[in-house]
């Protein structure tokens, strides 16, 4: 994977999510940082020291991936224990890391079991105090629950920032879900085709997203868009009108594109100002508690996701209905032109 120029700052005690689709860069992202792979280009510095060339056993980096590997024929202690004991640390001063480590992983019950003993969760965990144990100050964790059933998944993405708050090391998270992001919270690097196209606070990252292509990568399903024009005080969108207000109110004349995500469509008017959309619905997807509704808007292709279960029969004509206030618009080279107006609350109301 081909690694556009970037510039990253990740500081002490940071929680950072590298977050977009599989082959975005995230894993070669990582592997620079670690020191597994070398750039053709620039420099990766270290508490302003150059290590570049610095072999990954060198450097105070620990890496968690997908396929969380314990050593089956050891105990959880014995596990824990061998980082430390390959870099020929003392007994004592073994047992003392092993042990604190263990008790911020909740695993000091099962020092003395084997990891196919545990749960998923837990053999997880394992493998996280085996990384933290040697006291790196750089943890990159590459998708570490993908394999964890949904209960674990919760489980551990609780977990994982109370970790990270009590080891005081700078935490690189890769995944491809912005649930996953937004759980995490810290910082959020959105990667599309070796691209960083925009790092800051994971809040502002979704809430401001600086161009189509990060709307995109932090919504799921991905941001829709419909082609939006303004005249004077109005926005068209599609064959639907409404004010041009807020935000909106001071952009020029001229053609746009407006984002929506998926949960900002109702089968319902949800307030006076709700612009309607006639639509024919492709497919229904039910999850159980929600529906995905695949919707043909024109030439425009939608997805909503809607509460409950609804039965509706495929290639009906429907009216989906969305608030001006969850509408992003973006110019005419893909760059945000003016953020939804919920957006601009949210922020103010997290100041």
């Amino acid at each position: 994977m081909h690694i556009h120029p970037t510039s990253l700052t990740l500081r002490k005690g940071t929680m950072n999510v590298l977050l977009g689709p599989t082959l975005s860069g995230k894993t070669s992202l990582m592997r620079l940082m670690a020191g597994l792979d070398v750039p053709t280009g620039g420099r990766i510095l270290w508490d302003g020291r150059d290590v570049t060339g610095m072999r990954v056993q060198d450097r105070r980096v620990a890496m968690v991936y997908q396929q969380f590997i314990n050593y089956p024929g050891m105990s959880v202690y014995d596990n824990i224990a061998s980082p430390l004991r390959i870099m020929g640390q003392d007994a004592k001063a073994i047992d003392t890391a092993v042990r604190e480590t263990a008790e911020m992983m909740r695993l000091t019950p099962m020092l003395d079991r084997r990891p196919l003993e545990l749960s998923g969760g837990q053999q997880q965990r394992c493998a996280l105090a085996r990384a933290l144990v040697k006291g790196a100050g750089l943890v990159l964790l590459d998708e570490p629950l993908a394999n964890l059933d949904y209960k674990l998944r919760e489980e551990l993405r609780i977990e994982i920032p109370r970790i990270f708050e009590a080891s005081g090391a700078i935490f690189v998270y890769a995944t491809t879900e912005p649930e996953e992001a937004l759980l995490l919270g810290g910082q959020t690097a959105a990667l599309h085709e070796g691209r960083v196209t925009q790092f800051g606070p994971t809040p502002q990252v979704y809430r401001q997203p600086a161009d189509m292509t990060t709307a995109r990568v932090f919504s799921d399903p991905p941001m829709n868009f419909v082609p939006c024009v303004k005249t004077f005080a109005q926005l068209a969108l599609g064959e639907a009108t409404t004010p041009a207000t807020g935000p909106f109110a001071d952009l020029p004349d001229g053609s746009y594109t407006a984002g929506f995500r998926a949960n900002h469509l109702s089968l319902q008017q949800p307030s006076p100002q709700a612009i309607p959309f006639r639509c024919t619905l492709g497919v229904t997807e039910i999850t159980g508690s929600e529906t995905f509704l695949h919707l043909h808007h024109g030439a425009d292709r939608w997805v909503g996701l809607v509460h409950g279960v609804q039965d509706l029969a495929d290639g009906a004509e429907i009216t989906v209905w969305l608030d001006p206030a969850h509408v992003y618009l973006f110019d005419a080279s893909g760059r945000l032109a003016a953020p939804a107006p919920y957006a601009l609350s949210d922020m103010k109301g997290a100041a």
